[in-house]
């Protein structure tokens, strides 16, 4: 059985091998990629921002993130899933809660950054209403795209 749970330190490998898995395999992992997944706590929790984790069969499957910008705005982030469960609506059920979380942290605006070589997330957040912005002040010098819903 799936389950969304928030996160806990025992599971920071996880969200870290779930994250560098993708970002490696688009060769797009950064320094600033490192630094969060490195120190989710200090890096997302900490600041106001939320991880949530898909666990199936008590294993870590799925990983998404909200991190607390400023003025009401965040950045959705950290989004993976585990290669041989993609495809099962993980993502979808992911990027709902976190949409929930952010309208309880009553957020404004929720962003994020990609890479057009992600065609099926970018298609993901379509669905969702997030529109294509231009890209401004990224922490990635890989992200392409960028783009926002209003909550």
């Amino acid at each position: 059985m799936l389950k969304i749970i928030p996160y806990h330190a025992r599971y920071q490998e996880d969200f870290k091998n779930l994250n560098l898995e993708w970002l490696d395999k688009y060769n797009l992992t950064e320094e600033e990629d490192l630094r969060v997944l490195n120190h989710p706590n200090g890096s997302i929790l900490k600041g106001g921002g939320i991880i949530l984790l898909a666990l199936y069969n008590h294993e870590i499957v799925g990983t998404a993130a909200i991190i607390c910008g400023h003025d009401g705005e965040y950045e959705l982030a950290k989004m993976a899933v585990r290669p041989n469960m993609q495809g099962k609506g993980i993502s979808k059920l992911l990027l709902a809660e976190c949409l929930i979380e952010a309208r309880e942290l009553k957020a404004k605006k929720l962003t994020l950054f990609s890479n057009s070589q992600l065609k099926p997330a970018l298609a993901l957040y379509e669905k969702f209403g997030f529109k294509y912005v231009a890209v401004e002040d990224s922490p990635f010098v890989t992200a392409d795209i960028k783009m926002e819903l209003f909550l």
